[in-house]
């Protein structure tokens, strides 16, 4: 079972203004990252992304067990 506490965000700006948000879990070396909408709170991207992210890294470690 994954840790949420291990699980590492990165907020990107890029230059255009656009941002990025980055979810990584260090020990699978899995990450995801996903362009967000500037109309949307970040806080609720957030969450729908952690959501997907913990899903694949379930997928994941039952393809490996």
């Amino acid at each position: 079972m994954v840790d949420r506490d291990k699980i590492q965000f990165d907020l990107i700006k890029l230059g255009s203004g656009e941002r990025i948000l980055r979810l990584t879990e260090p020990q699978s070396g899995l990450s995801l990252e996903k362009k967000l909408a500037p109309a949307d709170a970040v806080v609720r991207q957030k969450e729908k992304l952690l959501r997907a992210f913990e899903a694949a890294l379930a997928r994941v470690e039952l393809a490996t067990a």
